[in-house]
């Protein structure tokens, strides 16, 4: 099986590429299922019903989310009508639309896909520690294989993630920062694992941001308006190789 897991989309001219390339690199490399990081989709903050969709015709077959999750207004009947194909963290409150993890069919077995929101530098939120683990009680023996995109902004917190649940979540990659981390390993409990997958957006900015946008606020301290980069959309993955469900290999690509 190869699982294919997409960092962070960020604006709509990453999804335009994405129409473009992934069924073909799909076939190409045999991937059997696509995880992608969708929260900036609508061009930087959130994603609307429509770029969801957008991207699910394109490829994708999981859509999981992060801290700007409800920043389209739309995104919340979407969360609750399309359970098995997009996810937001598992720690926000209950009352919050959708469901922050899924179980999907991947060659004949089961895949547990999880999604939670890291604490350190972001929005107080309830333990992803906890959260996690309240997933996993909570669907033993439902799932043969599990996997945690786990959106967070310290890398530290990230590793800890990785670390605490090796052995017990066969996959677990970070998103958010937008930087592809070159750690990619299997930890010796067999989790497969990598910090940071990176993003799909325009290489010629800042994170996928327009630099002078950015370079005015960080200097000036003044309200600026962020907007994506101009130049070539790159997109930045990671597939996860395995012999059944054993995680064998982590190796970068981007297209």
């Amino acid at each position: 099986m190869k699982i294919l897991a997409i960092g962070d989309i960020v604006g709509t001219r990453a999804i335009d590429h994405l129409q473009k390339t992934l069924w073909k690199k799909r076939d190409e490399l045999k991937i059997d299922l696509v995880i992608a990081n969708g929260e900036n989709a609508s061009d930087i903050h959130g994603i609307s019903a429509a770029y969801a969709q957008a991207l699910l015709d394109c490829g994708v077959d999981v859509i999981t989310l992060g801290n700007h999750t409800w920043a389209k207004r739309d995104i919340g009947d979407f969360l609750d009508g399309n359970t098995d194909k997009i996810i937001r963290p598992s720690n926000f409150p209950g009352s919050c639309p959708g469901i922050g993890h899924l179980i999907v069919n991947v060659c004949g077995y089961s895949v547990l896909v999880m999604n939670a929101q890291g604490q350190a530098f972001m929005d107080t939120l309830d333990s992803p520690f906890d959260s996690v683990e309240l997933i996993l009680a909570r669907e033993k023996g439902n799932y043969d294989l599990s996997i945690l995109d786990f959106h967070a902004e310290a890398t530290s917190e990230k590793y800890a993630m990785g670390r605490y649940f090796d052995g017990r979540i066969d996959i677990i990659f970070g998103t958010h920062t937008h930087v592809p981390t070159a750690d990619m390993q299997i930890f010796s409990g067999g989790t497969a694992y990598v910090t940071d997958l990176g993003m799909t957006g325009p290489t010629n900015g800042i994170l996928g941001t327009d630099t002078n946008a950015v370079l005015r606020k960080m200097h000036d301290h003044m309200p600026s308006r962020f907007f994506p980069a101009d130049g070539e959309i790159q997109a930045q993955a990671v597939i996860f190789e395995l012999d059944g469900t054993k995680p064998v290999s982590v190796k970068r690509i981007t297209f």
